[in-house]
């Protein structure tokens, strides 16, 4: 493969709801079969391990005190990832072995904030099978505030791979500009963005996105139908009462777009599938001759954008 080359992949899958494990396991069969077709990079959907929490809206999920929210929410955070204790092994090491990096969303159950609290995660894992940043969703959208909570900007960063820096960012984090502009800043020329699914998320923002940033952007998202929902969760009949006339709560809409806008990988709904294409570097060079968003077409003495990307702790222990 040229220099400028990287082969990507976007695995566009439903997980096994509300079971990490299981979740994983899938995961790491998608990774094993990127690495037959030599992937340099591929990136699962937001929150896919375990899965999102699809039972909000359908079950009245801002009812304070619900004993139902809170035996779902429990075995959410039973179920969510713990880094720390070697959750993403299996992960890391079929990187490993499969030479293959990758983006996964996960729902971090995070010790430095206490271990009890749930943030929306994006893991990169490098070639090595190293995790290099975990980037916790900056903004839990609309009733995802109901489970998760806010992140902050330690893992806004980008990583090379190949000629690229790629860089990422959750969902409707990708809305937000400055956080888009600080991924710019740090030289990101491909764009990963994750996403629980939905080709009206998808379609219009990942060209918008691509023309803005003069990158790649690659969106990936997941899959949710009623019949992917296990039949022993918890208030199951509510939940699929609620969500009763809905062939899916989360139809795909992973896609590619090139530097200029157009497509690489058109939008793909409602199927599961690892999409595979190769993109070249030349393509991003040649789109940034006439705008470079935080090149020589900026301003910095007029406009500027300070980040802060401290770990944010409520407590600070001096020993």
């Amino acid at each position: 493969m040229k220099k400028d080359h990287l082969k990507v992949a976007l695995a566009q899958i439903a997980p096994i709801w509300l079971n990490r494990e299981a979740t994983i396991d899938k995961v790491v069969d998608y990774i094993n079969d990127a690495a037959k077709q030599n992937v340099d990079l591929m990136a699962f959907g937001e929150a896919i391990v375990p899965g999102y929490p699809f039972w909000i809206e359908p079950t009245g999920g801002a009812r304070f005190n619900a004993p139902d929210q809170k035996e779902l929410h429990a075995l959410y955070m039973d179920q969510a990832v713990q880094i720390e204790a070697g959750h993403l092994d299996k992960v890391c090491a079929a990187a490993k072995k499969g030479n293959v990096a990758l983006y996964l969303g996960i729902i971090e159950r995070a010790q430095d904030r206490g271990g009890h609290s749930l943030y929306c995660t994006m893991a990169y894992i490098n070639k090595l099978g190293e995790i290099c940043s975990t980037h916790r969703k900056l903004m839990p959208t609309y009733e995802e505030r109901l489970t998760w909570s806010v992140g902050d900007g330690h893992g806004l960063r980008v990583h090379e791979l190949g000629a690229f820096s790629v860089g990422g960012l959750n969902c409707w984090e990708n809305w937000m500009p400055l956080p888009r502009a600080a991924l710019y800043g740090l030289g990101e020329d491909l764009h990963v963005a994750i996403w629980p699914g939905s080709k009206r998320n998808t379609d219009d923002i990942t060209r918008h996105m691509a023309k803005e940033g003069r990158s790649y952007v690659i969106s990936v998202s997941g899959l949710m139908r009623p019949s992917d929902f296990p039949a022993d969760t918890p208030h199951f009949n509510k939940i699929i009462k609620g969500i009763e006339g809905k062939e899916f709560l989360a139809d795909g809409g992973s896609c590619l777009s090139a530097p200029d806008g157009q497509w690489v990988i058109e939008p793909q709904v409602g199927e599961e599938g690892l999409y595979v294409a190769t993109i070249d570097h030349e393509k991003v060079r040649q789109e940034r001759q006439n705008f470079d968003p935080v090149g020589h077409y900026s301003r910095p003495d007029v406009t500027k954008l300070t980040v802060d990307r401290r770990r944010q702790s409520t407590v600070e222990f001096i020993d």
